[in-house]
């Protein structure tokens, strides 16, 4: 596994950015591993690209894993644990005409 690309967090909109910009450089996303301080985004082929200083702690991660179409627990996300990252495949899909008001 290699690591394509990395960014250092600062705000929200940049490591967007940074995810929009080097999302091309993958092949279809398989998964999300989430430490204290990083994540880290995986394709198929095991390679990855990675945002440090931002983990599963800060509330700024929530917008990001969305963005990524991860699945994940919003209520359970920010909770310690004694492993060393979290991990979550990705490709969440959402239902057709979800967001219609009926």
């Amino acid at each position: 596994m290699s690591t394509l690309a990395t960014h250092d967090f600062s705000s929200l909109d940049p490591a967007v950015e940074f995810l929009k910009r080097t999302r091309a450089e993958l092949r279809m996303l398989r998964k999300v591993r989430i430490w204290k301080d990083r994540l880290h985004v995986y394709d198929i082929n095991g390679d990855c690209f990675e945002v440090r200083g931002v983990g599963y702690l800060d509330p700024d991660i929530v917008p990001l894993l969305k963005h990524l179409n991860t699945n994940y627990n919003p209520d359970t996300i920010h909770a310690p644990t004694d492993d060393e990252y979290k991990e979550f495949k990705t490709g969440r899909r959402y239902p057709w005409a979800q967001d219609r008001v009926m």
